[in-house]
């Protein structure tokens, strides 16, 4: 029996076959020069096969207009959310979709190997159509989905032991979220850049094409960054003033240290002149207390794609979209697990000693590996599974890499070690004195167990000294001062800001934040500045200010976040495709029939920021 295999990417499936096969397979070339094919043999439910696993290179099909709507001045722009569609496969994937249906013609049984997440799923779908055109026998019953989280020997040889249907349900949200963004996408852009892209004041600050783009994504993701930047715009500085005692202790033992007022500030500059006047008149301190408890900091969760993003953007400066394509090349090459997961979890028989065992050669984490393996690995368990795949975390120690993929697998390694290690302890020391009527305080802390610490530079724990004075003792400060100030805004936001706020309003998924972000870039409606914080260019302030004054939900998150909850529910079968397309589609046609009958509010937001 021959059985047709097709991944996601190439290298994926060339490991996959080098995985099933247990050494070289077989290559031949396919009609595309990117995708080869690799032939082995396997057994599967005690019949030897004939596997010939090749791929395609992510999407192979995609949805576009009819001909007679696809030229801007064909139709009135309203029609395009009732347009019919076309599927169609790009001109560069023409020998794909040809590879494909020359090798299922000679085939009886379909295996999909594409990623193990909603677009994975749809891409399998995309395939399983080409090929069932090709030999119209790969019915139903002849179509398996291989499950698995990580490209190595187990997992690929336990997939094909549990091979499952496809899941039409997650396909179909995928389709669903596609066609909106098409049908959406086409509207709002095809409306601005008519009528805006001829405007000469609008042109500097255009992208090179012109284009005035909408989309149900990116418009919340830059009202954000507009939000933002206009929060701070807004907010009026205020003087303060505090006091602050400082004293060089001798004894009981030697320590500089700085006391802070618990009243923190004053924002009379008389009233906080007449205490200060008084605690410099009478400047003798008591100790009323001294307090010491312990104090851990805890070590972090096991990794998902969200935490990825966020700490290889904050600590490595480097941005989601490049991370996440090192992440999944990495994935590729059987070095790390499926870097797509909303899961912060590691199941209680998930075999985390092997995988520490595999750091122990590393000259610079190995010695703290072998210390884990040690004690026992004992990750700290988080509270969300998408119940398809494990954390993030290492597969084997990979010393030959170099430049960002070697920073961003060490991040994953050290983060792995960290979430099985424990969490650091100490003891908290608070010093408290008395001043007249005016109590301040110091912190001290004293680290006992430096524990995940040791393997993980991204957290800062410093040790304080604070001498261990009797309550009672008195003593004249070294010096007491008064010190003026001013209230700050909130900063920009950092990219590790912005996917934050994006995953708690349910603005797209753990998979295509990264993108969202980079679209409002090439777009030109924000920028990043040198401290890799968002600005709002002009465009991208007129834009959201003129949505605003049509209806403030085309840059707030509620519309798109009430339709990644129904493409869940279409994923869990609460739901179906057609019904929440018509919904969606209704929705936005009242809301592009508004912003059309109201464009010049548009139009004077834009030249009130390009003027």
């Amino acid at each position: 029996m021959r059985v047709l295999n097709v991944a996601e990417k190439n290298d994926a499936a060339k490991n996959i076959a080098l995985c099933a096969n247990r050494g070289p397979p077989n290559r031949r070339e396919g009609l595309s020069q990117y995708n080869k094919i690799y032939e082995f043999q396997y057994q599967i439910n005690g019949h030897q096969c004939t596997m010939i696993m090749t791929s395609v290179s992510g999407h192979l099909l995609t949805q576009d207009f009819s001909p007679q709507y696809r030229q801007w001045q064909s139709c009135p722009i309203v029609e395009l959310f009732d347009a019919p569609l076309q599927t169609i496969c790009p001109p560069n994937y023409q020998n794909i979709k040809r590879t494909l249906e020359r090798e299922a013609r000679t085939c009886q049984q379909l295996i999909i190997w594409t990623d193990c997440d909603r677009e994975g799923e749809n891409i399998g779908y995309e395939v399983i159509e080409v090929c069932r055109a090709a030999n119209p026998r790969l019915g139903p019953q002849h179509v398996w989905r291989a499950r698995f989280s990580e490209i190595t020997p187990q997992a690929v040889n336990n997939a094909l032991r549990n091979l499952v249907p496809p899941d039409e349900r997650i396909s179909n949200a995928v389709a669903c979220r596609s066609e909106l963004d098409l049908r959406i996408g086409a509207a709002f852009t095809r409306l601005m850049t008519m009528r805006f892209r001829e405007i000469a004041q609008y042109k500097p600050f255009l992208n090179e094409k012109g284009l005035l783009s909408y989309g149900s994504c990116q418009f919340p993701t830059l009202g954000f960054v507009v939000e933002r930047y206009k929060e701070i715009s807004r907010f009026i500085r205020e003087d303060f003033w505090k006091i602050k005692v400082t004293h060089e202790f001798k004894k009981p033992e030697k320590a500089r240290v700085e006391f802070h007022w618990q009243r923190v500030r004053l924002f009379d500059q008389l009233c906080c002149e007449v205490i200060f006047d008084i605690c410099k008149e009478r400047p003798e301190a008591t100790v009323t207390g001294l307090t010491e408890k312990p104090k851990s900091k805890w070590r972090p969760l096991p990794m998902d794609t969200i935490e990825l993003e966020k700490l290889a953007s904050r600590m490595l400066k480097i941005n989601a979209k490049e991370t996440m394509r090192i992440a999944e090349k990495l994935y590729s090459q059987g070095l790390i697990s499926y870097p797509r997961t909303e899961t912060n979890i590691f199941p209680k028989d998930f075999g985390l000693p092997n995988l520490v065992q595999q750091q122990i050669a590393s000259p610079v984490w190995g010695a703290f590996a072998q210390n884990l393996l040690q004690l026992g690995p004992n990750p700290r368990a988080g509270k969300k599974s998408d119940q398809a795949h494990p954390p993030i975390h290492p597969l084997k120690f990979a010393p030959n890499l170099a430049g960002n993929e070697k920073r961003v697998y060490e991040l994953i390694v050290r983060h792995f070690l960290a979430t099985c290690s424990g969490d650091a302890k100490g003891f908290e020391t608070i010093l408290t004195i008395q001043i007249t009527e005016e109590f301040f305080q110091a912190d001290g802390l004293v680290i006992t167990e430096r524990n995940y610490l040791d393997v993980y530079p991204y957290d800062k724990w410093e040790a304080k000294t604070i001498p261990h004075c009797s309550v009672g003792l008195k003593f004249i400060p070294t010096r007491i001062e008064m010190a003026a100030g001013q209230t700050s805004p909130p900063a920009l936001l950092s990219e590790s800001d912005l996917i934050a706020l994006m995953e708690k309003h349910g603005i797209g998924t753990d998979a295509t934040h990264a993108e969202h972000i980079e679209t409002i870039q090439t777009r030109q409606y924000a920028g990043m500045n040198d401290d890799r914080r968002f600005t709002p260019g002009r465009i991208g302030m007129g834009l959201v200010d003129g949505y605003d004054a049509i209806d403030r939900a085309m840059s707030r998150p509620h519309l798109r976040s009430q339709l990644e909850a129904s493409l869940k529910d279409i994923c869990e079968g609460r739901r179906n495709k057609a019904d929440v397309l018509q919904e969606q589609i209704d929705n936005y046609r009242g809301i592009f029939l508004q912003a059309q009958a109201q464009i010049q509010k548009l139009r004077d937001a834009l030249d009130r920021y390009t003027q």
